[in-house]
């Protein structure tokens, strides 16, 4: 992976930092124990859908198993708000995804897929394919490491 932004004027990084500082409270609604993630789509200045990580509907709220082994069919956050805004009448096309940690390799498909152009993250997940996909797809990568710890 080559050049991750880490800014981008001034301006545009107060608002990066709020919308991440939001993820993360909308993280807060998961029931996920071992990690809770969050994420909000962003378009023309108005969120136009949301997501945190968590069982699918009907679903029990439950995240990982007996052995503290997460799920398999556990939604990440980010699919949760491109699945959301997909049964919307809002296009993500040309939006920013703020995410609380940086997406995984199938949610990396989904932005590319939903039209997303750029995404804002807080922390670095240990895998790093998903982040190389959409830099090899020129979608513009931001990383605010720390904005929501009291900044």
């Amino acid at each position: 992976m080559s050049e991750i932004i880490t800014t981008n004027g001034e301006k545009q990084l107060a608002i990066d930092k709020r919308y991440l500082k939001m993820a993360r409270i909308w993280a807060s609604n998961s029931y996920c124990i071992r990690r809770k993630v969050g994420a909000l789509l962003v378009k023309d200045k108005m969120i136009i859908s949301d997501g945190y990580n968590g069982t699918p509907s009907g679903f029990e709220n439950e995240c990982e198993d007996e052995h503290d082994t997460t799920k398999s069919y556990v939604l990440h956050a980010e699919a949760n708000a491109i699945t959301k805004v997909a049964k919307s009448n809002n296009s993500s096309d040309g939006s920013t995804l703020y995410i609380t940690t940086s997406p995984c390799m199938e949610c990396s498909k989904l932005i590319i897929q939903a039209g997303i152009i750029r995404v804002v993250f807080e922390e670095k997940y240990r895998i790093t394919d998903g982040l190389d996909l959409l830099e090899r797809a020129k979608i513009q990568l931001v990383h605010l490491p720390g904005t929501t710890n009291g900044n």
